[in-house]
């Protein structure tokens, strides 16, 4: 997806998924929607990991990935060699402050705005 495309609502509606009880989004998708690799994504939470608490971000497990590949027909995580981490609400509007893409730093200044 590139940096001008927009997204829609359901396009993002879709890639959310209820898991632990918690409405949450997958790095691959939020990397898609952000305009960065999924890799690149993973990197940044880690150089800032004490923003990211479980209650922002938490990897699945193997019975979680299950449950999921089975919900989704399509499934791209083929060729994994990790578990996905899924974000919470808080956990994607903290990744917009730590990712340096385009897409993520307009979602920061537009949360901003809303907030204020």
């Amino acid at each position: 997806m590139s940096e001008n495309e927009l997204v829609s609502v359901e396009d993002i509606q879709n890639r959310i998924y209820t898991i632990r009880g918690v409405q949450v989004m997958l790095d691959e998708d939020l990397s898609a929607l952000y305009g960065v690799e999924t890799k690149v994504l993973n990197q940044a939470v880690k150089r800032n990991r004490e923003r990211f608490p479980v209650e922002f971000m938490f990897q699945l497990n193997e019975s979680e990935i299950g449950i999921l590949r089975s919900q989704i027909v399509t499934s791209s995580w083929g060729g994994r060699r990790y578990l996905p981490y899924a974000f919470t609400e808080q956990g994607v509007a903290m990744l917009s402050t730590v990712l340096r893409s385009e897409t993520a730093i307009r979602v920061s200044i537009e949360r901003e705005a809303l907030d204020a």
